[in-house]
């Protein structure tokens, strides 16, 4: 029943995916049948021909062929020529025509599924983002959608020309000699059952294939985007063994894949064979015995050839179905995740109170944070403050809303943030974390990633302290980072994305641990230059640097998902808590430097 299942929801996407390329694959099979009905005229012409030259001409029945007839019973040969001649030239337009109709259905239909996908993508949860990879994720995106569309394109646009000649092939085999057709029928059942056995055997093998191929793909993925950890920690030669493995493992894998379609065609070209040779052998007897006229016998042997390659075709098509069936279904997978619920539609002003109350959340079954209650006036600074692993950064989640809270509800200015439209709650809350992703391009696109303000780039490049590394570059703004901004510092990263995240002007403000390959000069002058904005924005500080911290109006201390203390700098210090034993800590190490 699941499969069964599986496979409605595949015909159900696939149909889905052919919204837009449909019209061409219909027009595309409509000129191939045009295609297999001259390739089975131009048959009937020779075997009346060839009849009329040895003085044995056939009957007719059909308005067409007793024209043709009429031509060769005139022994008119040069007509007969040139309606071959016409034939053939109509075949090759019509063959023009579904070659080109197909291919542009291919192609919309790679381009319809590539943006469903990549659209679906960027609705998905991050929970479910952060459980997949993305080589894996890139992986079916290409090679799966490239085996769809090579199915759909070579294999089912050419099912109904395959059919009609199977059919018609039969028919005119039958009406040749009965007794002959049977013999070369005799195959197909064969064939099918060959292929039925095959599809099982391909798609369990394609399917494991495919798999090891996504790993494959995400092994290169992380080692091209982190290539600069992997030759810090000298892990090069490693990185290469693990890398071999898993290549030899899926070579291994696609080798035994095709072995098996090897064996698929190996058979099945010996079944032809062997039916030629009955089929040639039995026509000759026929002949001899006078069952079996030269004409009729040169049209079936060209009937024969012709019912051969749709044969083949069709028990290609029953094999190719189960690599296209694993394919769908892994881009089903997608398609099928979760994404982010649309459920608010107020818009209310986001520059009012912040309130978090008793918000709990587990990730994985892991609670990450318990019983969380903080209230953050409008215009405010504050500081979240915590160990690694202590739940601070999921809080900046969940106000921005990636995930949602198991338990209690976060409010801005008593509007539940499940009441507001999420993109509204993003373009008024900034985030900066502290790996930023740079983009590649220039240090001005990245820049204007999300608010093509031209004009403020100056200042808000003062504001985060870059003003003097875009001076030292030779192209200024227009310095190419590279990929994830490799040809960047960490702390030219961090200082960028504070940028990126100023020109948009959002009335709250995050900074995740965004300071943390700062100097302490520099993060200290980025915050006083923050701090004399006029703009009234809420601007939350999340570190586990006390510096960072000192001049909030109210920091809240986490440990283990819990707020243990909060209160001011000094209040904090005069308590002798966590926060106080940090701050000690962190100025003895200072005072060492």
């Amino acid at each position: 029943m699941d499969k069964q299942n599986e496979r409605i929801k595949n015909r159900h996407l696939m149909i889905r995916f052919l919204s837009g390329s449909k019209r061409f694959f219909i027009a595309g099979m409509i000129c191939a049948c045009f295609v297999a009905f001259f390739d089975l005229i131009n048959p009937k012409i020779i075997q009346y021909f060839v009849d009329a030259l040895v003085g044995t001409p056939a009957s007719a029945s059909s308005g067409l062929m007793r024209y043709i007839r009429s031509l060769s019973v005139a022994k008119n040969y040069s007509a007969m020529a040139a309606l071959v001649v016409v034939m053939a030239m109509a075949a090759a337009a019509f063959r023009y025509a579904f070659q080109y109709l197909n291919a542009k259905g291919a192609e919309a239909l790679t381009r319809r599924m590539r943006d469903l996908l990549f659209e679906h993508l960027t609705r998905t949860t991050a929970a479910w983002r952060s459980a997949h990879r993305s080589g894996d994720l890139l992986q079916r995106c290409t090679s799966d959608v490239e085996t769809i569309k090579v199915f759909v394109s070579e294999q089912m646009t050419k099912l109904f020309q395959i059919l009609l000649m199977i059919a018609f092939s039969l028919y005119f085999m039958i009406s040749i000699h009965p007794v002959l057709a049977l013999i070369a029928a005799a195959y197909i059942p064969v064939m099918v059952g060959g292929s039925i056995y095959f599809h099982r055997r391909i798609g369990e093998s394609f399917e494991t294939v495919d798999r090891e191929e996504g790993k494959l793909s995400a092994i290169v993925q992380e080692n091209l985007t982190g290539v600069r950890v992997v030759r810090a920690f000298g892990k090069e030669a490693y990185e290469q063994e693990r890398f071999k493995k898993q290549n030899h493992g899926y070579t291994n894998l696609w080798v035994h894949l095709m072995k098996i379609m090897a064996s698929f065609w190996v058979s099945g070209n010996v079944i032809a064979t062997l039916r030629d040779l009955i089929v040639m052998s039995a026509g000759i007897i026929f002949c001899v015995n006078g069952s079996l006229t030269a004409g009729e016998f040169t049209a079936f042997i060209s009937y024969n050839a012709l019912l051969a390659m749709p044969v083949r075709g069709l028990g290609r098509i029953i094999a190719e179905l189960s690599k296209a069936g694993i394919s769908l279904g892994r881009l089903r997978e997608i398609m099928e995740a979760p994404t982010e619920p649309e459920t608010g539609t107020a818009k209310p002003n986001m520059n009012q109170t912040i309130s978090f109350n008793h918000v709990s959340f587990a990730y994985r079954k892991q609670m990450v944070l318990e019983d969380v209650s903080m209230v953050i006036p409008a215009g405010a600074t504050i500081g979240i403050f915590g160990a690694t692993g202590s739940g601070k950064s999921t809080l900046a989640m969940l106000l921005d809303r990636f995930y949602e809270p198991d338990r209690g509800t976060i409010t801005i200015g008593g509007t539940p943030l499940s009441e507001i439209e999420r993109s509204w709650l993003r373009d008024h809350v900034g985030i900066v974390s502290q790996e930023p992703y740079l983009f590649s391009g220039t240090l001005k696109d990245n820049i204007l990633l999300a608010a093509d303000q031209t004009s403020a780039i100056d200042h808000v490049t003062a504001m985060a302290g870059l003003t003097h590394t875009v001076e030292t570059f030779p192209q200024g703004y227009e310095t190419y980072v590279g990929q994830r901004g490799i040809t960047l510092s960490g702390g030219q990263k961090q200082r960028t994305a504070i940028a990126q995240m100023l020109i948009r002007r959002t009335p709250i403000m995050i900074f995740d641990d965004s300071f943390s390959a700062l100097d302490a000069e520099t993060d200290e002058a980025i915050r006083r230059r923050l701090r004399a904005e006029p703009q009234s924005a809420t601007r939350i500080y999340i570190s586990h640097r006390v510096a960072t911290l000192m001049h909030a109006d109210r920091i809240y201390v986490l440990d283990h998902g819990r707020i243990v203390e909060q209160g001011t700098h000094e209040e904090l210090i005069r308590q002798g808590g966590l926060y106080a034993k940090s701050a000690a800590l962190q100025m003895r190490g200072e005072e060492k430097q």
